[in-house]
């Protein structure tokens, strides 16, 4: 390769430790770097976390065998463990149903706007709808914060390879958080739960240069304390309804200016 073309390795390199490349140089790369990226510290939160819902399953009175197909099914942690706080309530299988699916209903959004994203000429449909299954929040804010960097025939197999490891992982954290009922605190197996939305917040924040997601959290933060006191059911989804809609007309009057 003639000195004045760089691989994507050495922009890597000179950019310094955790440098995101420009390309990986092919699809299988990206595919590898995917796997490298899902390997780290999301896998250490998500598995963590996913310990601590395999704890909860047990603690319900359910089997191993339902957490995992949880787990490999709706891989959405907020929905697993709505199932499970209703289930022990003795709630309907119908109310269980649309608890969940309303709890979920926030990976739709997610969809919509990572999907055009990882769109490449002569890339199947199919390959779309697979992919689709595997978006969570964890991977789509990753995807959301790299694809935009890399081609478009790198992008489909780089979220792929990450969420599927990570996806991976916590089937088998929550395998091992089943096992280990009983040998931790409550209290602990609760924490363990909510590192996911926390690490969640922090990579959201992280991309300060995007000002609609500051707007976002900060009127998240404002509005979200007084609404639990008026309506503690409820008070989640309308600060991320009211907080969301704000940041977003605020963003697009200021461009219009």
């Amino acid at each position: 390769m003639p000195r004045d073309v760089q691989s994507p390795e050495e922009i890597g390199e000179e950019a310094g430790d955790g440098a995101f490349p420009a390309a990986f140089g092919a699809p299988r790369s990206a595919f590898r770097a995917g796997v490298r990226q899902a390997i780290g510290v999301p896998a250490v939160v998500l598995g963590a976390s996913f310990l601590g819902f395999g704890a909860l399953v047990h603690q319900a009175g359910l089997s191993i065998w339902h957490g995992l197909f949880s787990t490999a099914t709706a891989w959405a942690l907020p929905g697993q463990v709505a199932f499970l706080e209703l289930y022990t309530v003795g709630a309907s299988l119908f109310l269980i149903a649309m608890a969940v699916a309303l709890v979920n209903a926030r990976l739709l959004p997610m969809t919509i706007t990572l999907m055009p994203l990882l769109r490449a000429q002569g890339m199947p449909r199919w390959a779309y709808y697979l992919a689709a299954n595997w978006i969570a929040v964890t991977a789509w804010a990753a995807a959301m914060r790299d694809c935009p960097r890399l081609p478009p025939a790198e992008r489909l197999p780089y979220f792929t390879a990450m969420s599927v490891t990570l996806w991976s992982i916590t089937l088998g954290t929550t395998a091992v958080g089943f096992l280990l009922a009983g040998s931790v605190p409550a209290y602990v197996t609760l924490g363990l739960v909510f590192l996911n939305p926390i690490y969640f917040m922090l990579v959201f924040a992280a991309e300060v240069r995007s000002r609609p997601r500051v707007l976002a959290l900060l009127f998240g933060a404002l509005l979200g304390p007084p609404l639990y006191l008026v309506t503690a059911d409820w008070s989640l989804l309308i600060t991320g309804l009211i907080a969301g809609s704000l940041a977003f007309w605020a963003t697009r009057k200021r461009r219009n200016v």
